[in-house]
């Protein structure tokens, strides 16, 4: 173990081999919230040291992650959490159970350090040093997904990264964008890509496909370098970690739906999206929060949106009522453009 706190998109492998992925900064003091996203498989297209791994969500959204507590409830019971403070059932692991836990950006200093060894890691080295370099910024960047446990295939995996930090991500998203316009060594999905993928969550997702386009466009943490794709995900520093699992409780009261105007969406970019809102007809919900990733870093202070979502009562340190989106146990809610 390192001495900061765990973060979102860091790893896990369990004493039994399986990989999860920490989610958000909310841990109680003996364990990590995370979701399963390997388990062990003699027939898995990912693996290291003899040991292979099939992945458990084609895709992440709060009702695939869902889907592996049932898997966890017949064999691993030990990884599923009644939790306090948010007063819901989780996945987790305790700290009892870990058998190695990955940090992202010390994982990225191994590699630079040891040097590549393989084509995948060589492209992961030389798209960082071009992000670095277009963005100046030093020791923010870290590598999540597949390589950062040391499973990836280099025939297939992408490149995950992660960036610590809102100034830091903030002069990436800006440098991304240039990148992709000039559309040189960093590319965009085209647009028949942008297409599939709006078809194919219009199918998963309660908004329509004309929102889901302008979804598709907005979207800049993906791409291709060299031919692979890649994509950035902006994580909190320790210092923007300002609360402590127990600071607060979490009271789900109803599923509720409005329209408001954003106000403030400098948290937008991480896991779980907070969107500071003004909500038409209610003075008492100040948030609109995601913990689905479709509407991270997707809405400007002044858009008008229509959400639907849990009524979620925080009581304690900090108090305040916000709408859920995507939360676990929560019903299909949805944010969009009015």
């Amino acid at each position: 173990m390192i001495d900061v706190k765990p973060r979102d998109r860091d790893f896990i492998q369990t004493v039994d081999d399986h990989l999860f992925c920490v989610v958000g900064y909310l841990h109680p003091p003996d364990g990590y919230t995370a979701y399963l996203k390997y388990v062990p498989s003699p027939d898995g297209k990912w693996g290291k040291d003899g040991q292979r791994y099939s992945r458990t969500l084609p895709f992440y959204h709060v009702g695939q992650v869902e889907n592996t507590y049932r898997y966890l409830k017949e064999g691993y019971p030990q990884y599923l959490f009644e939790c306090p403070v948010r007063n819901i059932a989780l996945s987790w692991v305790p700290k009892s159970h870990v058998k190695q836990y990955y940090y992202p950006i010390k994982k990225l200093h191994e590699i630079e350090t040891r040097g590549a060894n393989d084509p995948l890691e060589k492209k992961l080295l030389d798209l960082t040093v071009l992000l670095e370099k277009k963005t100046g910024i030093n020791n923010s960047l870290g590598v999540t997904g597949s390589i950062l446990t040391g499973t990836h295939n280099p025939s297939f995996s992408d490149i995950d990264l992660t960036v610590y930090g809102h100034d830091a991500s903030m002069r990436l998203i800006a440098a991304l964008r240039e990148l992709k316009e000039e559309a040189n060594i960093v590319k965009p999905v085209t647009p028949e890509e942008k297409e599939r993928w709006v078809r194919n969550r219009a199918e998963r997702f309660p908004i329509s496909v004309d929102d889901l386009r302008n979804v598709a466009e907005k979207r800049w943490n993906y791409g291709y370098f060299e031919g692979t794709y890649f994509s950035v995900h902006p994580i909190r520093t320790d210092e923007e970690i300002t609360e402590d699992y127990g600071d607060n409780t979490y009271h789900r009261k109803k599923t509720v739906e409005g329209t408001a105007v954003v106000s403030d969406n400098s948290d937008s970019i991480y896991l779980p999206a907070v969107y500071g809102v003004e909500v038409e007809g209610s003075d008492v919900i100040s948030e609109v929060v995601s913990f689905e990733g479709l509407y991270g870093s997707l809405f400007e202070v002044g858009d008008k949106i229509q959400f639907k979502g849990v009524l979620e009562e925080i009581r304690g340190k900090t108090p305040r009522h916000r709408v859920l989106v995507g939360g676990a146990g929560s019903p299909d809610g949805y944010i969009k453009w009015v």
